[in-house]
């Protein structure tokens, strides 16, 4: 029986480029290139911003980072730069651009190499080698940080931040910034330093870069607020915290239930049963002591102005982040019932306040005992600058 040719099965979408070897190797490099060349002029002290427009929002930055995350790279290849400036800036947080260009240069060197017919591999064992001198000369040149110093290591950290920013749009305000970033920083737990949970960055419009602040604690936007709001106490030093996860709302049963009374006046007792529920729930809440009741669910007219009227603080809808956060910064738990609430489940502060920031109204705790988080408002000319 003779071997017939099996027929060929096409399993690649049309138009897929299966060249394979030299030619596909000198086209990632140049793909790569590509990628490099967009960002190349971002670097150094006279580097262009660049102004990126995703379909939703511009943004004008002249980070590495930032610019490689919002270009929609399609290429395979040249994608790996992109997850190359990722991971320095989640390692280091500093250097993204620069990462990007050497690493385009390293294959640019090798090009030539590439289409002289020398092998992947050897060219891969080299750039080992070279690594490997290069980490040992950059030990050489290493200068230690004594942590038995506070304050010099302070310094150094904050000449650190200071550089990091030299190429920034607020170079020019980076003795204002550079201290503010590192106390932000110095100020979060040591074992997970969670930059992304634990510290909140709020943008307000308008004034001066240097109206930017930073909040020892927490400050988020005023909520949704209800009437009775603007009676309440916006002032207190060392308050109890109360974070609840509770609609404190009046609400219509639900649609579909069935309720078969016999007497008129039953109908009554069914009402008030309704407000009894929420009056009973209000209550222990001023019961456990607490002056400031944040929760993460809507905070109704009638509880509003209850504790409008009983000299309590409160805000809905605190989205879970901020919550979060609070609840780290005056040391409280979230709780989803308003039994058998303790001292122990309520957080204090040294200061809370409403203050305006620009436009908008913001509610700041500060002076947190046990502050893991903090808080920076940046202001500026406009929404992309910030």
């Amino acid at each position: 029986m003779s071997h017939m040719m099996q027929p060929q099965i096409v399993l690649l979408r049309e138009g897929t480029d299966t060249s394979q070897g030299k030619g596909q190797l000198i086209s990632n490099i140049n793909a790569c290139q590509a990628v490099a060349d967009s960002i190349r002029s971002t670097l150094g002290p006279r580097g262009m911003d660049k102004l990126v427009f995703d379909g939703h929002a511009v943004t004008i930055s002249n980070d590495g980072a930032t610019i490689m995350k919002l270009l929609d790279v399609a290429h395979p290849a040249a994608k790996m730069l992109v997850d190359v400036s990722m991971s320095q800036d989640a390692e280091v947080g500093d250097g993204t651009t620069s990462v990007v260009l050497l690493a385009s240069e390293f294959l640019k060197q090798a090009k030539p190499f590439i289409e002289d017919g020398v092998h992947p591999q050897i060219i891969v064992r080299a750039y080992r080698r070279a690594a490997l001198k290069a980490v040992a000369r950059i030990k050489e040149m290493a200068i230690g940080v004594d942590t038995s110093d506070p304050d010099g290591s302070r310094k150094m950290l904050e000449r650190c931040a200071a550089t990091a920013l030299n190429s920034k749009l607020i170079s020019q305000q980076q003795d204002f910034f550079a201290p503010m970033v590192v106390k932000c920083v110095l100020s979060l737990d040591p074992n997970d330093m969670d930059i992304v949970g634990m510290v909140g960055v709020k943008k307000v419009p308008g004034g001066s870069v240097t109206d930017s602040f930073l909040v020892d604690g927490v400050g988020f936007k005023k909520t949704f607020s209800y009437a009775g709001f603007e009676q309440q106490t916006k002032n207190f030093e060392n308050p109890k915290v109360l974070l609840l996860n509770i609609e404190l709302e009046l609400k219509s049963e639900k649609e579909n239930a069935e309720i078969r009374i016999t007497d008129p006046t039953q109908y009554q007792s069914i009402v008030d049963a309704e407000w009894n529920i929420i009056y009973e729930k209000l209550a222990k809440i001023v019961e456990s002591g607490a002056n400031i009741v944040l929760s993460k669910l809507p905070i109704g007219d009638l509880a509003t102005q209850y504790f409008a009227d009983r000299g309590l603080f409160c805000a809905g809808r605190v989205e879970d982040g901020d919550l979060q956060r609070t609840a780290k910064a005056v040391g409280a738990t979230i709780q989803t019932t308003v039994n058998n609430m303790g001292e122990d489940v309520l957080g204090t502060c040294g200061r809370f306040e409403e203050q305006q920031v620009g436009d908008e109204r913001f509610n700041l705790f500060t002076q947190c005992p046990n502050a893991r988080t903090s808080t920076i408002f940046l202001r500026g000319g406009a929404e992309q600058f910030i």
